[in-house]
Parts: C-alpha cells; sequence; structure tokens
C-alpha cells in the first residue's frame, strides 16, 4: 500500500514517491512497484530528492518486467494502491497504475476493484485530502469544474516585469524578477551616517554619484589611472509625492562651493572627522582627503536646502554593462565626432550604441557645445533620459532575459547606503519610479555662472537668482515638466494699487533666517530694489517658523509693493487693524522659511527663464 493511502505504508518515505517529470515541470506521484513508463520515463529522467528505500518483498532490484508483473497481480488481487476498496492515492495514479497493468500484459487501464477480508476492530482514518478523493475533481472526465487554464507565455513575461525589480542608477531604471539572495550579495553598501528607510508615500529624492575612479576591467587607458574617484557626475533625483513626475538636477563637478565637516565609517568600525573646505570645486567631495558618498551628500543638501534620503554611485563599468544590457541606447549628434580624449568616434546622425561606445559618448565634451562640463552634462541628460525610455518599453519589459541581465550589470555596478542596501528596498524605490511616465521627467542643469575671480574662467558659481527657485520647486514637490496638475493660478497678495518703491517703510527682524539675514535683506531691498526706509531691527524677540508681514489698514498698498518684491505668499501677509499710521513703518519677521533675499518663501510654478533643461520623452534631442 502507498504511503500516501490509508494502510500502512511500510519503510516507505511518501517523498520518496514523488519524482520530478521535466516533460510536465512538476512532481509526480510514482507508485512502488510502477513500471518505468507509468511516468513517462520520468524516474530515469531526474534525480529524486531521496532514493526509494530497500524493503523485504519490493519490487525495487527486480527485472522491469517481472516489476510490472507484480504490480498487475497486487492490483488483481487488491493490494495495490488503487485497487484497495476506497483508496484514492493522489490525482493521476489511477492512470499510472493501469499503465503498470497495460505493461504487464492486461490489455486495460481501468481499474480492478477485489473486495478483501478486512479486521472489524481496524479503524480507518478519514481523507486526507478532500482533492485527492475527489473523482469528479479538475481533471477528470466527470469533472463539472474546468481546469485552471495555464497562462501564455506572453502574460508570463508581464507578470515577470510587474512584479520586478527596478534600479536606478544614474538616472537609468531598470527591473527585473530575480532570485533575490544572488543579487543582494552583487551590491556594496556604505554607512555615511544617514540611515534612512525606504520612503514610500512621500516625495522621495536620491543623489546619483558617477564617479571616475578607473578601477574595473577595460578602464585603466582613460585619463588619470591614479585617480581616487571624484564626484564626476552627480544627479539628484526627485520623485513626487504621487509619483506622477520626477526630476533630475545635474550639479557641475567644476562649480565653486563650500564642503562641510564630515564624517566617514573606517573599515575597522571606528569614525573619522573629515574637515570641510571653502571655495573648492565640486568634484572633490568625494574622494579627495578620504571622503565618501556621505560627504557629497552633506555638500549637496547645505548648497540645495533638499532633504536628500538615499545616495547610489556607480563607475565607469555601469555606463557599459548597463547600456549593453538593454540591448544598446539610441543617441543623435548633430555633426561627426572624433574625440581623442574620449575615443568617441560617431558620424553625424542616429546611433545606438553600447559598452566602451555608450562610456565614450557621456565622457565627450570637447567636441561638442562649447567643449565644457556643462556640454557634457548635456550628452549625459540625453542619453539617460533614452536609456530611461528603453527601459520602460516593452521590448524591455517582456523579456525576462533582457531584465535579469539588466538587474544583474545594475546590482553589480551600485553602492548604496545602508537603508537600500537590498533587493527588497531597492525594488520598491524601482516600483514608485515604474509609475513616471517619461514625458513628466525633466533634466536640469543647475544653473550657474562663470567665476568672477578668474581671468580665464575655468571653474563656476552657482546663480542664486534662477538655481534658488529651482531648488524651492523641488522642495514643494513641484514639477518642472510644469504638468496641468502644478499650474495653480498664483495668489500675489492684497489686490489693491501698489505704492511705490520709494514710499514703502518697514523694519526688518530676523526670527529665523540665517545669520545676517535681516542685514542682507536691507541692503538687497535698498541697493537692488529702490526701497530706502528699510531698517535693520535686529533680532525679533521669539524665533517663528514662517515668515511674516504685519501692517496697517492705511498701508495695503506698501505690502502689496513688498510682497511683489520678496516673493511673500498671501499667507504671509497680516493685516493688524492696531498698526499702521503716518510714518509708522510695516513690520517684517523673517522667519525659518527665509533663505535670502530675492529668493520667493513660495516656490514658482515654472522653472526660472534660462535654466538648460530637456524632457525625458523628447526623442528628437541632438548633440549640437
Amino acid at each position: 500500500m502507498d504511503a500516501q493511502g490509508r494502510g500502512h505504508a511500510g519503510d516507505i518515505d511518501p517523498a520518496d514517491q514523488w519524482v520530478f517529470n521535466p516533460r510536465t515541470g512538476s512532481y509526480e506521484l510514482r507508485l512502488p512497484g510502477a513500471a518505468d513508463s507509468a511516468t513517462g520515463g520520468a524516474s530515469s529522467a531526474s534525480a529524486t530528492p531521496h532514493p526509494p528505500r530497500q524493503r523485504s518483498g519490493d519490487t525495487a532490484g527486480r527485472p522491469a518486467a517481472e516489476r510490472a508483473a507484480g504490480g498487475a497481480a497486487r492490483t488483481a488481487s487488491g493490494t495495490g494502491s488503487a485497487g484497495r476498496p476506497g483508496s484514492t492515492g493522489r490525482a493521476g495514479s489511477a492512470g499510472r497504475t493501469g499503465a503498470a497493468a497495460n505493461a504487464a500484459g492486461t490489455g486495460t487501464g481501468r481499474r480492478r476493484v477485489t473486495a478483501e477480508p478486512r479486521d472489524p476492530e481496524r479503524r480507518v482514518p478519514g481523507q486526507r485530502s478532500r482533492r485527492a478523493a475527489d473523482p469528479s475533481g479538475p481533471g477528470s472526465p466527470h469533472s463539472r469544474r474546468k481546469p485552471k487554464p495555464k497562462p501564455s507565455g506572453k502574460k508570463k513575461a508581464l507578470r515577470w516585469g510587474g512584479g520586478a525589480l527596478a534600479l536606478l542608477v544614474l538616472g537609468g531604471c531598470t527591473t527585473a524578477y530575480v532570485i533575490i539572495s544572488d543579487l543582494n550579495d552583487n551590491i556594496d553598501k556604505v554607512d555615511v551616517g544617514f540611515d534612512n528607510p525606504a520612503t514610500s508615500g512621500k516625495p522621495v529624492n536620491i543623489l546619483l554619484i558617477g564617479t571616475d575612479a578607473r578601477t574595473g576591467e577595460g578602464n585603466t587607458g582613460y585619463g588619470d589611472a591614479e585617480s581616487v574617484g571624484h564626484a564626476d557626475t552627480t544627479l539628484l533625483l526627485h520623485v513626487s509625492k504621487d509619483r506622477s513626475n520626477a526630476s533630475v538636477l545635474s550639479f557641475p563637478r567644476d562649480m565653486i562651493v563650500d564642503i562641510p565637516d564630515c564624517e566617514t565609517k573606517q573599515p575597522d568600525g571606528s569614525t573619522e572627522a573629515i574637515p570641510g573646505q571653502r571655495g573648492v570645486r565640486f568634484n572633490e567631495s568625494l574622494g579627495q582627503n578620504g571622503r565618501d558618498p556621505g560627504c557629497t551628500w552633506k555638500t549637496v543638501q547645505e548648497l540645495s536646502g533638499i532633504k536628500i534620503n538615499h545616495f547610489m554611485m556607480a563607475d565607469f563599468n555601469a555606463v557599459k554593462t548597463l547600456s549593453t544590457a538593454v540591448g544598446g541606447v539610441e543617441v543623435c549628434v548633430a555633426k561627426d565626432i572624433d574625440d581623442p580624449k574620449s575615443h568617441l568616434k560617431l558620424d553625424a546622425g542616429r546611433h545606438v550604441i553600447e559598452g566602451e561606445q555608450a562610456l565614450a559618448f557621456v565622457r565627450t565634451r570637447n567636441s561638442v557645445g562649447l567643449g565644457s562640463d556643462l556640454s557634457r552634462i548635456e550628452l549625459q541628460q540625453q542619453f539617460l533620459s533614452s536609456m530611461f525610455r528603453k527601459l520602460k518599453s516593452s521590448e524591455t519589459l517582456t523579456d525576462p532575459g533582457k531584465l535579469y541581465s539588466v538587474a544583474t550589470a545594475a546590482t553589480e555596478a551600485l553602492t548604496v547606503d545602508t537603508g537600500i542596501g537590498d533587493v527588497q528596498a531597492l525594488s520598491g524605490l524601482a516600483r514608485d519610479l515604474s509609475q513616471v511616465n517619461p514625458k513628466n521627467i525633466t533634466f536640469a542643469t543647475v544653473p550657474v555662472l562663470d567665476n568672477p575671480a578668474e581671468a580665464v574662467a575655468a571653474t563656476v558659481v552657482l546663480d542664486e537668482a534662477k538655481a534658488r527657485p529651482l531648488f524651492e520647486m523641488v522642495k514643494a514637490d513641484k514639477s518642472l515638466a510644469a504638468t496641468k496638475k502644478d499650474k495653480k493660478k498664483k495668489d500675489d497678495g492684497p489686490s489693491v494699487p501698489k505704492a511705490p518703491a520709494e514710499q514703502v517703510r518697514v523694519d526688518v527682524f530676523n526670527g529665523g533666517g540665517p545669520i545676517g539675514a535681516a542685514q542682507q535683506t536691507v541692503n538687497w531691498l535698498q541697493n537692488e530694489q529702490g526701497v530706502p526706509l528699510s531698517t535693520n531691527a535686529g533680532n525679533a524677540s521669539a524665533k517663528q517658523e514662517h515668515t511674516r508681514l504685519t501692517y496697517g489698514p492705511d498701508q495695503a498698498g506698501q505690502a502689496a509693493t513688498l510682497a511683489g518684491l520678496m516673493g511673500l505668499p498671501k499667507a504671509a501677509l497680516k493685516e493688524d487693524a492696531q498698526a499702521g499710521g503716518e510714518g509708522v513703518p510695516m513690520t517684517l519677521v523673517l522667519g525659518a522659511d527665509f533663505t535670502s533675499a530675492g529668493t520667493p518663501l513660495e516656490a514658482p510654478d515654472n522653472t526660472p527663464e534660462g535654466v538648460q533643461k530637456i524632457n525625458g520623452g523628447d526623442q528628437d534631442v541632438c548633440a549640437q
């Protein structure tokens, strides 16, 4: 009697009776004494988890014909599992028993049931499986229920891609449903002192760093082979709270910045404090003096005021392996390029590039635009937006093999913070990004000006007038793509005639803004906006979160003028019936939300004019 039936199993382990059938791709019950043909040769074509055990009187080791005959004899006498009255075994066992009978020459596949004496004291246990005991279950000729159809190959592929991993590296997104443990082993993690969990249901900001370290196979021939790896390409990816849009800000590597003090974790677990520097190139925030990605993280966060949640860093190999894994990335150049430094050779027109050629494309700068790092950033934005479209295409999402290759390449090239240091956390971020339509992704370059301290400009400085509103848009979770959802009517304050700027009288207090904010605002109002009656009134009696302008009923015109100059929202204006009067100044208290004079407290609805940007869905971008 087989171990799945009602009687004794003897020395048979139930697990030994289930063998893998390579034809069906599933495990099937193999009865003791059933001929090899009963499972279509599955027993010989596959390796069982445990070999069947020998027992006294078993058929193992006898010739196949003798085993088949023995099986038929047991069936005829009612001792086989299929022949036992009331026994059913597993679904499909009757067919295999019939096959054994055919092998013995019975000529029939039906089960012959012969009654046998039973011990009246013997209690028969109940059925172990109703599904197994139901002769009219799914798949039976008598079944009223139709078997559940197997998914088609296309549906399997869609399921594969739909629940897959999507990793963003240097602006590129990739998905794959894979063996989690294998991919986890690929990922390098760095403890940068920010232990943020994977973010969901909120806006998320991810710092993407491309290092120029020449480590890795085939990279020693590029430039400075001894480079410790600087922040050669740095982007800040912002994904909106509702996942309807995303913005990618590129930070020029030659921008002069102040790098703050930062702490780095050493291999032995200790912490080393790295002193900051003032007035140095942005790319020195990584690698130089032992700085790690956490130092770049702090530099961007203090420069922009945007809170960063996570970082991802990749080297040269990321571009080569990812571009190859997706089957190439389409790019366009308006003229022939033969750059001896980056080794890029392309004729004018469109090309699909991968591997070494893709790396050469994103490194080129001398042969395009003005030959500067800003021109190279435009090439990188074109490449990344094209890669994202390729990864979002059905050509990639419905190809499990390509998904696996891309995920493997991405995880092998990635270094991330501990908060997203496993595939499960990364896949959550990836699913968020996968919801964004490429048309609602904007790549923009942080606005800069030539460094005025240099006779021949080799570096640049932040263009405060354009950069601050751009940063405020990201902080306010507003799309740089200017989607319809973000186009709101702007309320500039009281709908009253504005007073001339020279008549505006105001005392400025610092109630939570940066040190020296009151004096800086007064200087700006007097020297740049023509408001001579503005006065630095020092520090407020208490700190407050929001900036507030208090005015009397007779000062509404002055309030409207000042609100327009400083970009104060209507919520920042408060009319006080007890205030005002001839010669009495309004009161402006700068709160913690104030950053600098000239920077609107309310984020603009549109990207400032003159900011270089491209749309992620634009397929007609061509490098000049």
